[in-house]
């Protein structure tokens, strides 16, 4: 019976205004998403129906102690929290979701992502993308030749411990994106932060908030098939255990601008989560669990000097089924969707919808790897990924989520 767990972030968000609300729908390139390359789930959302259905009890009451001052504030934007754990969390109506910065709301339904719901959400509906790019004004290098992703080497955790892999819910069902742990100025050693794209937290000016947001570090740890996780223990498909986004942040732009189809937003998409155990853990961080956090580097090279960056994740769409991770390296070019807007990146990948948030991973100012982009948007027929460049607007919401969490 999922147990309902009281530690919520309804607090304003630094370095974003209100009347504002973060990315790209989420529902994404595998659906109707012209350019967002992000898994969509189920149009039958029959896993969060079995999970969210639970009955109160006592012992549910215990759990449910919170704070007044929090409980007024939800109460304010219409959730009460029993309502909430009994499922109140999947109306979607356009009046009643949270789109405001300071609205972000994400408490944490114990077992609600279990192993099946988890594979479910990697389900999506055939339907045809739309490759066209308009408004490419600005500075663009070719298009490059398509690479072809290659399976990280198993264990996940021995290549890419940073990488994992996020669930989440929209109005159509269970989604999935990729994501990567990254360092904490406030706490060296013991970040629990976690960068992704915008577009997977927030469904951009037609939307809100997405909610049950969880990340699964080094998932499917062992890269077992399909067929093979079925049977397989909790331990191996989240080995470092799950862990619930109680704060998340994206840019002003994103919120603005950011759409489901045309790159929309795109140079701007990207966010940061603070995220908490699922259930307590060791009393460990997300870093010290999984051994290790990658700094991001806010001043990467020009494009022309940068020789290889690499995009990990965990594509969902066709040929791909979500389930493995992959990534792919090649030599940045630049793409522009327009002249008043930042020249993003553009690699080859043939990785597919559900790579979106995956990191990108260059050679840092120190020589040591660090993440220099995300994955945002990618025409499936088209062999390419391309990812906003990071400058002072994405180090400002990443040094605010720190800042929040300071010790």
């Amino acid at each position: 019976m999922p147990a309902i767990r009281p530690r919520l972030s309804l607090h304003r968000g630094k370095g974003a205004r209100r009347g504002t609300s973060p990315v790209t729908a989420a529902l994404a390139l595998c659906a109707a998403l012209a350019l967002t390359a992000t898994a969509c789930g189920p149009e039958d959302d029959n896993a969060s129906d079995k999970a969210a259905s639970a009955s109160k009890t006592p012992a549910d009451d215990d759990q449910l102690k919170i704070p007044g001052d929090i409980k007024d504030r939800l109460k304010d934007r219409g959730i009460d929290l029993d309502k909430w754990k009994d499922g109140a969390w999947k109306d979607w109506s356009k009046d009643d979701w949270l789109r405001e910065a300071e609205d972000y709301v994400n408490p944490i339904i114990e077992d609600l992502w279990d192993s099946d719901r988890m594979r479910d959400a990697d389900k999506r509906p055939d339907k045809p993308v739309d490759n066209d790019i308009s408004g490419d004004e600005g500075v663009t290098d070719p298009t490059p030749e398509p690479v072809d992703a290659e399976p990280v080497k198993t264990p996940y955790h021995s290549s890419a411990a940073e990488a994992g892999k996020l669930f989440f819910d929209g109005p159509d069902g269970s989604m999935v994106c990729s994501a990567t742990v990254v360092k904490d100025p406030a706490n060296p050693g013991k970040s629990n932060m976690v960068w992704t794209a915008g577009h997977c937290v927030h469904a951009g000016k037609s939307g809100g908030w997405y909610r049950n947001l969880a990340f699964v570090p080094s998932y499917n740890n062992d890269g077992k098939s399909v067929e093979e996780l079925q049977g397989a223990s909790e331990e191996e498909i989240t080995p470092y255990g799950i862990w619930w986004t109680d704060w998340a942040q994206t840019s002003q732009q994103w919120i603005e601008q950011g759409g489901a189809t045309g790159g929309e937003g795109a140079p701007y998409d990207y966010a940061v989560m603070h995220v908490t155990p699922e259930k307590g853990g060791s009393g460990k961080s997300l870093e010290e669990t999984v051994g290790s956090a990658l700094p991001v580097d806010f001043n990467a090279p020009a494009v022309p000097e940068i020789e290889s960056m690499t995009a990990t994740g965990y594509p969902a769409a066709p040929p791909f089924d979500g389930q493995l991770a992959h990534s792919c390296a090649d030599k940045p070019g630049r793409l522009s969707l327009g002249k008043e807007q930042p020249t993003m990146h553009r690699i080859g990948c043939t990785m597919t919808g559900g790579s979106s948030g995956g990191g990108w991973v260059a050679e840092g100012q120190d020589g040591k790897p660090a993440l220099v982009s995300n994955t945002s948007i990618g025409p499936v027929q088209t062999g390419w990924l391309a990812g906003p460049r990071l400058g002072p607007g994405a180090k400002k919401i990443y040094s605010a989520v720190s800042d929040k969490y300071a010790k």
